[in-house]
């Protein structure tokens, strides 16, 4: 008889559950190997031991072999970030991405990106400076936004990073590339004692379009490189390397999401953005291929999980952490996301992109904001200024949504740009339009200001920027400890969706064997942790 027609049999000291509470702390004991045999009492669940065919052993059904998180994923982005788990929390603008919540998973061993954009450099230094106080040689990244209407903005960003020596940044929400992003990627080019092109400037692009995707995982374009270089902001050097790498090391796939975003499906949008990647590192043959993550959608374990099974080299979130007690937003906002459910988000225009139509999902759960903001656009798109407003509409604008004469709201408009971006009251000078569009946009940039300052008599004004993953989540944390604000913390959130995700892979594992795990013992559930997740060993760079 061959060998592999003889039954499997476990052994081992421990005697199997065969309670579904037991079962399922053998299936969460992620460290070990995981066997599922037959019991005089019924199917049980067992962890070590060993396996061999023939004998006196328990017959086994089928195993899993131990799943730690950090065996998700790429163990490549692990190593080029510093970072115990391939795992990410993604940028939220204003800070709300606060210094305190990268701080914190830094610490943890996770990489977190701070939310720089709209943020004035003054603040953005600051906290650039409380990294390198508090987690020195600890990974962490900063947004860098694409800001189509404020140039000033992005450029100033990038020479800020460039002068705190930021060695990652996360793009987001570009539509094509521009100079001040291919600057910060190229000025980090350089080769190492054995000729090799190192990159030290990382740089993360969080896409949602594959054309989009593939200027970041192409070389900088030739043009650009010529430009920086005769500009003085690369050298000869840098630009002759520029085209051995791609723009970025890691491609992060966005579908559903909060803030800016196309509402794509991950599974229908991810495989074409990996196979693109495969067809450029076909043609380009990097030394270090791009890695491709999955964001959008992912709030509970099996979400998370299912990323994984796609292919993701590591996975991002982003509203699950903004009602954590770390982020920047208001105790007011976070109580509202924490009741969010899937089906409470909206779109509605975004400030910095309001003339173009381009559009962000929000909370809708508590606020009037999407309604009104929607508002201020149809008014946009009717008339050519605010003077062309009718006298009714424009009475209503200023006693319901603004409530002041909309000339004060344009003075203050004249004193915040005369600071930040002059250039903007250049381009407002003799245009109605556009005039008008910088007063409604003071509108949308000052209800998510209210939102993280927690302005209590602009509730119903709250742009609370978040997606169907925050009603997973707290659908998955009810009856957990998780389900209260104030105990969620971005490092135990995090710690929790990674276990859980390697929870359901295992489950996975044993199902596709043929073994069916009663419902009670295959739900990841998160319980208070032990210890705090620390580590100041969390990762070096």
């Amino acid at each position: 008889m061959d060998n592999r027609d003889i039954p499997l049999r476990w052994y081992g000291e421990r005697y199997p559950s065969t309670d579904q509470a037991g079962i399922y702390q053998v299936l969460a004991d992620l460290d070990e190997h995981c066997a599922v045999v037959v019991t005089p009492e019924g199917i049980g669940a067992v962890s070590g031991g060993s396996v061999a065919a023939g004998g006196e052993g328990l017959p086994l059904l089928a195993a899993a072999a131990p799943l730690p998180p950090h065996r998700l994923g790429s163990a490549a982005f692990l190593a080029a970030h510093g970072v115990r788990q391939p795992y990410m929390a993604g940028a939220m603008a204003g800070g709300i991405a606060s210094a305190d919540l990268v701080i914190a998973l830094a610490r943890a061993g996770f990489l977190a990106s701070y939310g720089a954009a709209g943020l004035l450099p003054e603040t953005i230094g600051k906290a650039l400076a409380r990294f390198a106080a508090e987690v020195p040689g600890l990974p962490y990244a900063v947004n860098l936004i694409h800001s189509p209407s404020e140039d000033r903005l992005e450029r100033e960003a990038v020479e800020l990073f460039l002068r705190h020596g930021v060695r990652c940044v996360e793009a987001s929400a570009f539509m094509g590339l521009t100079p001040h992003v291919v600057r910060y990627r190229l000025a980090g080019l350089r080769r190492d004692a054995v000729g090799q092109v190192v990159a030290e400037n990382r740089l993360i692009a969080k896409v949602s379009r594959a054309e989009t995707a593939e200027r970041f995982m192409r070389p900088a374009p030739a043009a650009l490189v010529t430009t920086l270089l005769e500009q003085g902001l690369i050298t000869a050097e840098q630009a002759a390397l520029a085209h051995h790498v791609p723009l970025a090391d890691d491609i992060t796939v966005e579908a559903d999401s909060g803030g800016h975003t196309d509402r794509r499906p991950l599974p229908a949008l991810f495989p074409p953005i990996l196979r693109l990647r495969d067809t450029v590192q076909r043609e380009h043959r990097y030394a270090v291929p791009i890695r491709v993550g999955a964001a959008g959608g992912l709030g509970t374990p099996v979400a998370v999980a299912a990323a994984f099974a796609m292919g993701a080299a590591y996975v991002v979130t982003g509203s699950v952490n903004q009602s954590c007690v770390e982020s920047g937003a208001s105790p007011a906002s976070r109580a509202l996301l924490a009741e969010a459910g899937i089906a409470d988000c909206e779109m509605a225009p975004a400030a910095d992109m309001f003339e173009m139509g381009v559009e962000l999902q929000v909370l809708r759960k508590g606020t009037l904001f999407p309604m009104r903001a929607q508002r201020l656009y149809q008014l946009y798109q009717a008339h050519d200024g605010l003077e062309a407003l009718p006298a009714a509409e424009r009475g209503k604008l200023e006693q319901q949504i603004f409530r002041r004469p909309l000339e004060d709201v344009w003075q203050e408009c004249v004193r915040h740009f005369e600071r930040r971006d002059p250039e903007q009251l250049v381009r407002a000078a003799g245009n109605p339009k556009r005039r008008m569009a910088l007063v409604f946009r003071w509108y949308l940039g000052m209800s998510s200001r209210w939102a993280v300052t927690g302005e209590a008599d602009r509730t119903m004004d709250y742009q609370i920027w978040t997606g169907p993953a925050m009603g997973s989540f707290n659908d998955w944390v009810t009856g957990s400890y998780l389900k209260t604000p104030g105990n969620r913390r971005v490092a135990e959130v995090a710690h929790h969706l990674m276990r859980g995700a390697a929870f359901h892979t295992r489950l996975a594992q044993l199902r596709n064997a043929g073994v069916h795990i009663p419902a009670p013992a295959a739900d990841y559930r998160p319980v208070p942790l032990e210890a705090p997740v620390l580590g100041s060993s969390a990762g070096t760079r």
